[in-house]
């Protein structure tokens, strides 16, 4: 792969760069405890909350392999975006409020183990225990895909070696969430989602310009693929269940999920939840946008095709480069360092929390100082990037199948434990180590063989939610205290509604 590195390039990325880090900074300065380390003092704004989670969620793979997999098989690839889109509006809809209410009521539940740990008076902290070892091991999993992909970005784009664009990726990355914590990343997701909004607009409008209009754009990718405009050609039943699916991870999401719990008020949620809405429809509707009139432009300019031939993914970037002046095109680059950035620190961040919050401060210093806390958190964040980058260490490291594998064991270890949480009173503490355990065992088994053809979190999600239910009937009802915490939120959630 030729450089294509140029002086805007390099000023680009270097300048976005600086700005993350000192991001970083003014979030080192407004960070006083474990609080504001871990959840910015729940003080992030609507606007914040919506783009922070939207840039956490939505990695790499929306500039680079959902328009990539769209111009190889046409917008029947856009059934995963359905599913995504429809998630996040339950998850916003649904889950949003009552989480918010509940971590606060919870004992100011600071991670999701936490949460889970006081929702249901767990003395013996096993919830605690299971729910923080399921995130670090799918997550540290997560966070190697983010560290491949930013690899590749640095490797294809500036000709480095696969080793020194590893670790150029996760320095980037490490040093602002190491320096601001919660803060650092929400405020620069902020700006990451932006970045990838402001791109996703730009260039399918402009690649649709430059083949002369919409109408001719779709008449050349028919002429080259007859089934690029149709949602149901090439793809299976199984196929359109599996992509939809997608949606259901997301109520078990703990990047996503701490984006509830840091937002300031629940009144907040309704206008987090229309921009969240807004951001993730037009950015979704872009990718597909990308990789649909990507395949009209390269097979109307037709000396370029060679350039997407062997490696489709590169849609976004070859028409970057082709279509905008070397400094636009900086910028819209540096949207996909933006991608893969804003979701590698949200989740370094995660382990990092729950390694402090659920391990180091319950189990080996209750007594440590914030002081203490926030510095074990800061070193934590860098323990789980070296594991990261030595999991990234084989170039070949399959990034969807990593993203894929992660997504499912969240969702279904931790996504019915969720819902259940918040809408059943009669819910125990064996029922949630239940649907933990049944979920990520479901998807560990279901993926090593691939039963159907159907994607492991639906066997997940429904296998952990009836083992939440029977084993939370079959077991003694929940303490008092548990039913009249449960009450006070309901009656707080209903008051407000």
């Amino acid at each position: 792969m030729n450089s294509i590195v140029s002086t805007p390039v390099i000023v680009t990325f270097a300048a976005y760069i600086v700005l993350m880090i000192y991001i970083g900074y003014r979030g080192y300065k407004s960070t006083q405890n474990l609080s504001d380390y871990i959840l910015g003092g729940r003080q992030l704004t609507a606007f914040v909350a919506a783009l922070a989670a939207g840039a956490s969620d939505m990695s790499g793979w929306l500039l680079l392999g959902l328009p990539g997999e769209v111009y190889s098989t046409g917008i029947s690839a856009s059934w995963i975006a359905i599913g995504l889109i429809i998630g996040t509006y339950v998850n916003w809809k649904f889950v949003a409020a009552p989480l918010r209410t509940y971590t606060e009521h919870a004992n100011n539940a600071l991670t999701l183990p936490d949460f889970f740990a006081n929702r249901f008076k767990d003395r013996t902290n096993i919830l605690r225990i299971v729910s923080a070892i399921v995130i670090l091991i799918f997550f540290t999993l997560y966070c190697a895909s983010g560290v491949v992909a930013g690899a590749r970005l640095f490797e294809s784009m500036f000709s480095m070696s696969y080793m020194t664009a590893l670790w150029i990726a996760a320095l980037c990355t490490i040093a602002y969430v190491f320096i601001g914590g919660f803060l650092a990343v929400s405020w620069t997701d902020a700006v990451q989602a932006s970045l990838m909004f402001t791109a996703l607009i730009i260039v399918p409008i402009a690649a649709v310009f430059s083949v002369g209009g919409l109408d001719n754009a779709v008449q050349v990718a028919e002429s080259v693929n007859p089934n690029s405009a149709h949602m149901f050609e090439g793809v299976t039943v199984m196929g359109i269940i599996s992509s939809l699916a997608w949606g259901l991870g997301y109520v078990g999401q703990p990047h996503i999920l701490v984006r509830f719990m840091a937002i300031d008020s629940i009144k907040s949620i309704p206008s987090a939840r229309r921009i969240g809405m807004i951001w993730v429809i037009l950015c979704l509707a872009g990718a597909v946008a990308v990789g649909f009139f990507g395949l009209a432009y390269f097979n109307t300019h037709t000396e370029y095709l060679n350039r997407v031939a062997s490696n489709p993914e590169r849609v976004f970037i070859e028409l970057s480069i082709l279509i905008f002046n070397p400094w636009i095109a900086g910028i819209f680059l540096a949207a996909i360092l933006a991608a893969v950035m804003s979701t590698l620190s949200a989740q370094l961040l995660v382990c990092s929390s729950s390694l402090t919050q659920d391990i180091y401060k319950t189990f080996l210093h209750r007594e440590a100082s914030e002081k203490q806390l926030v510095t074990f958190g800061r070193i934590m964040v860098v323990a789980v990037a070296i594991v990261a980058i030595f999991l990234a260490w084989d170039p070949n490291s399959g990034v969807l199948a990593m993203v894929s594998y992660a997504w499912a064991g969240f969702g279904a270890a931790f996504g019915p434990v969720v819902v259940f949480a918040l809408t059943w009173r009669r819910m125990n503490k064996m029922g949630a180590l239940a649907g933990m355990v049944v979920g990520a065992a479901t998807v560990l088994v279901w993926k090593q063989f691939g039963w159907f053809g159907l994607y492991e979190i639906v066997p997940g999600f429904i296998f952990a939610s009836i083992a939440i239910y029977v084993v939370s009937l079959a077991t003694g009802e929940p303490e008092k205290e548990v039913t009249d915490i449960y009450d006070a939120v309901y009656h707080t959630h209903k008051s407000n509604a």
